[in-house]
């Protein structure tokens, strides 16, 4: 984990930071300086995070939200714009499991439920961010994906959709990007320690899984202005970047 401050006066968007991958790098963009916009439907976890960098003496704007809304993606990109003028840092990492379920026998709610949260929701916060991450001097976006996005098993085809809709964007986006100052990667976590992890494999032990905070520093790594590569992946399971 960096122990610098890489990050100070810097303005960093989290998205589902209320708890797990999220809320732990909130808190470890904080503790490298930035100001965090944490973004959250869960306003009790908010608040917990909120204590957590007030104690590591940062700051953070607490944004309950719901990523559906894309109304509400686009007021916040205007509300960051008339406050901060810019937006050094995305790390978008909300996103829910589905069920896992063969595939004829997702209900379309259920679909529909996923693929807003999973990839239009991400559209949405590309869309509404990227004039901001122009605007920094070093803007950055990070999206957390997953290698189902490749595996693609049995079951996971709901997921692994979602997912691979998500390295594509990203990929295109970064593309689009290679004469700017701007760079968009994407993050595969692994095995990690979360309520997602639990729900998805309920007969692993949690003891054998690192905790969100393990990997939180790699994740922050990728707002780092000192970070180079575009239109790539984190991988954490290779330690290193693959091409997405």
């Amino acid at each position: 984990m960096a122990d610098t401050q890489d990050l100070a006066g810097k303005v960093v968007l989290v998205t589902g930071a209320s708890r797990g991958i999220g809320y732990a790098s909130a808190r470890e963009a904080a503790r490298r300086g930035a100001h965090v916009v944490a973004v959250a439907r869960t306003v009790g976890g908010l608040e917990e995070l909120d204590d957590e960098i007030q104690d590591l003496g940062s700051s953070a704007t607490l944004v309950p939200l719901d990523l559906r809304d894309g109304d509400a993606i686009d007021r916040l990109g205007a509300a960051i714009f008339e406050r901060w003028g810019a937006l050094d840092g995305l790390i978008a990492n909300a996103g829910m499991l589905g069920t896992l379920s063969p595939l004829p026998h997702v209900a379309p709610e259920e679909f529909e439920k996923v693929m807003a949260v999973n990839v239009t929701a991400n559209y949405r916060l590309l869309r509404s961010t990227d004039l901001l991450l122009r605007q920094a001097d070093a803007g950055r976006a990070v999206f957390v994906s997953s290698s189902s996005a490749k595996s693609a098993r049995p079951y996971w085809g709901l997921y692994a959709a979602s997912k691979a809709a998500v390295d594509a964007m990203v990929k295109a986006y970064a593309g689009e990007l290679e004469q700017t100052s701007v760079r968009a990667n994407v993050f595969y976590p692994g095995a990690v320690r979360t309520a997602m992890r639990a729900k998805a494999m309920p007969g692993e032990n949690p003891d054998t899984l690192p905790q969100p905070r393990e990997i939180a520093g790699a994740l922050v790594d990728m707002v780092s202005p000192n970070l180079t590569q575009n239109g790539q992946i984190y991988d954490v399971a290779q330690k290193g970047f693959v091409a997405l």
